[in-house]
């Protein structure tokens, strides 16, 4: 060892022989080295980020496969390894790591290129291994910080130690961001292609990997040149490992990529179906949070093809013309299961956030009148009982006013007066069964307790109270279901992401009326639409049951019914420039707008689509022993014209009807009590 003088000051220096100089690099590497094996050793791999496992929750309609629309903060799907093609998954390797199963986790080479790429500014490929980049997106930030890096390199020295290859390239693959809003490749199939993963070819494949190292400057929307390039490079790459035929390669070409559409799952009619189906998951206990990251699978009790039915009917009947504040509320249940199978909120819920069918209100006009028959044949009445028909009838201190002052006789049985919705019939015989049984025969078929208006009085039969239009298709369902009550569902099934069933729907009917008055009530309204106020409905085409409603200040007009098959509602309503309901007068150029006008026509079109390629079933007929009703004692014919698809039906009552609101709620005008001698206004 040597230690040379300074020449100008004479002091002894030391100078390292080459020797020391190596040993002392050797120490170095060895204590780096020992402290990266301690480092891996005492570190814990943490659970992953909670964003990195997130999963979009998926609603499908009734099938369980057709999807309707995704929830939740990360749109990711994720699935294993077997079901991403070999093909797949080395276009991937090829873009990224293309020696992902022969490295430890971090390779030297990568690392040394990533440098020299840097420098030269090109971004062909990075540096970090496919095992780094999992470790930074699943448990690190992507901060760019020296701390991290070393934090990634340790993380993924111990993954490796600990977890398959095969594990680290599932978990990367479900994990990564691809662009429009996609998380993982499952997703980003759907995204880009509108496929499975399973069924990508290796082109479309290429195009997914290519996109992975800059989701955003890689878009095909901004960048499509820089994409093929990078699908090339991704291409050529597989060639040069042997993975894809060089012949083959030459006549590949770059996939059609499906168009962008903004993810505003809540835009247009379908928000409305999403909406009330996620408040139906949180009324059954499951959270927001597991809505969005969860990624359970939920099965809607929505029907395609009966949705479909309802907005091209609202679309090719409803009116269009006068139609500025107009409501349409459409509202389909599955009798005996309680299953709505269909439902019109709105056009756009991102416009108008109140769901037509589930949460305006309005009053329900003659539609209620179904309920007085099912009270009356339960107190020993039959459809050949005989009451006044005659306009100005005195019920108590009420004048009852039929529609268009039309008198009816002194003698019109329930049938009759059913089939042409006569007010001054009615009343009396709510008066003679009871109010207050009236009004719990409501309730019984479906009507909720709460509805806004639901009071015994004498103008509750002739639908002075205000229910959703939910409430009316359901209530009148019990009838097609003879008799049995089920309330409304809307969720069918929903599983976790590992396929674990956490709920399915179990009807529980309950019988709410017996089948002989069920049946015999819906006699009744079958005669409504083959003679009666409801014709229009027999363009249905098959055998149907139904009643109309009109308010006499025409704030509402409705039109209900049911086949064996199904039970539906129509309602419309509308809102002034102040958001207040005002009347639907002028609306698609009519006067005044009846049950039998545009409810009926959208009923009926929605009815004949929903049940397209259904067996025709027949509804039941008179029980046997019940009188007809056919063939009053007095009953001369009105002078008023014979009903066309635009005549005056269904009922008129007194103008109580509450504005819609978001909660669905409303206070209405107190309706007059059978003291005050206030008369009742006309009805059809």
């Amino acid at each position: 060892m040597s230690y040379p003088r300074n020449n100008r000051t004479g002091i002894l220096r030391w100078v390292p022989s080459f020797r020391q100089i190596i040993a002392s690099g050797l120490f170095l590497v060895v204590l780096g080295i020992g402290a990266l094996a301690l480092a891996v050793k005492t570190t814990k791999i943490p659970d992953p980020n909670e964003v990195s496992q997130a999963q979009a929750t998926i609603f499908y309609y009734d099938d369980g496969k057709t999807e309707l629309g995704r929830l939740g903060e990360a749109n990711r799907v994720s699935v294993t390894i077997d079901q991403i093609p070999l093909q797949t998954q080395r276009t991937v390797l090829s873009a990224e790591d293309r020696t992902f199963y022969q490295h430890g986790g971090f390779s030297v080479k990568g690392i040394s290129r990533a440098i020299l790429n840097n420098l030269k500014r090109s971004s062909t490929q990075g540096g970090s291994t496919i095992t780094q980049q999992y470790a930074k997106n699943a448990y690190l930030t992507d901060e760019r910080r020296f701390k991290r890096k070393a934090k990634e390199l340790v993380l993924s020295i111990k993954l490796e130690t600990q977890t398959s290859k095969d594990q680290i390239l599932e978990d990367y693959l479900n994990t990564i961001y691809f662009g429009r809003g996609a998380y993982g490749i499952e997703t980003a199939a759907n995204q880009y292609f509108g496929k499975n993963i399973q069924n990508l070819n290796v082109e479309e494949s290429a195009v997914l990997s290519a996109i992975i190292q800059a989701p955003n400057g890689l878009s095909p929307e901004t960048n499509l040149e820089g994409l093929k390039a990078r699908w090339n490079y991704v291409l050529d790459g597989m060639v040069q490992q042997g993975w894809l035929d060089a012949g083959e390669r030459a006549t590949m070409k770059f996939p059609k990529i499906k168009e962008n559409s903004p993810n505003e799952v809540f835009g247009g009619w379908k928000g409305f179906l999403l909406e009330q189906a996620r408040q139906e998951t949180y009324a059954m206990g499951i959270t927001e949070d597991q809505i969005n990251r969860a990624g359970l699978r939920i099965t809607t009790t929505f029907n395609k093809q009966a949705q479909l039915a309802a907005v091209e009917a609202v679309n090719a009947k409803g009116p269009t013309t006068g139609a500025d504040g107009l409501r349409i509320g459409l509202a389909a249940v599955r009798p005996a299961t309680g299953e709505v199978v269909a439902i019109y909120g709105g056009a756009d819920y991102l416009k108008n956030q109140v769901n037509n069918a589930t949460q305006m209100i309005g009053q329900a006009g003659s539609t209620f009148k179904p309920f007085t028959l099912a009270a009356a044949f339960e107190n020993n009445l039959s459809l050949s009982t005989a009451f006044s028909g005659k306009n100005h009838t005195k019920v108590d201190n009420y004048d009852v006013v039929n529609y268009s002052n039309e008198s009816w006789g002194n003698r019109i049985t329930l049938l009759k007066a059913t089939e042409h919705s006569v007010n001054s019939a009615f009343v009396q015989c709510a008066k003679k069964v009871g109010l207050q049984k009236v009004m719990e025969s409501a309730v019984r078929a479906g009507i909720p307790a709460d509805t806004a208006g639901l009071e015994p009085n004498l103008a509750f039969t002739l639908g002075t109270a205000s229910p959703h239009v939910i409430d009316i298709a359901s209530a009148y369902s019990t009838f097609a279901a003879r008799g049995l009550q089920v309330k409304p569902s809307y969720i069918k099934l929903i599983t976790d992401s590992h396929n674990n069933e956490m709920f399915r729907l179990n009807p529980l009917p309950v019988q709410a009326f017996s089948t002989k008055i069920s049946d015999t009530v819906s006699y009744a309204l079958q005669k409504v639409i083959q003679v009666g106020t409801g014709r229009p409905a027999l363009a249905l085409g098959r055998p149907a049951a139904g009643k109309t409603g009109t308010t006499n200040d025409n704030m509402s007009a409705l039109f209900a019914g049911f086949t064996p098959d199904l039970a539906a509602a129509v309602m419309l309503t509308k809102d002034g420039p102040d958001g207040q309901p005002t009347s639907l007068r002028g609306t698609g150029g009519m006067q005044t707008v009846y049950g039998a006008s545009f409810p009926a026509r959208i009923w009926t079109e929605f009815m004949r689509g929903a049940l397209e390629g259904t067996p025709v079933t027949k509804l039941p007929g008179l029980p046997k022993g019940e009188p007809t009703g056919a063939h009053p004692t007095d009953t001369p014919s009105p002078s008023a014209s014979p009903i066309s698809s635009l005549t005056p039906t269904g009922s008129a009552t007194p103008s109580v009807t509450p504005s819609p609101s978001a909660s669905g709620t409303a206070t209405p005008t107190p309706t007059p009590t059978p003291t005050e001698p206030t008369p009742l206004p006309s009805a059809s």
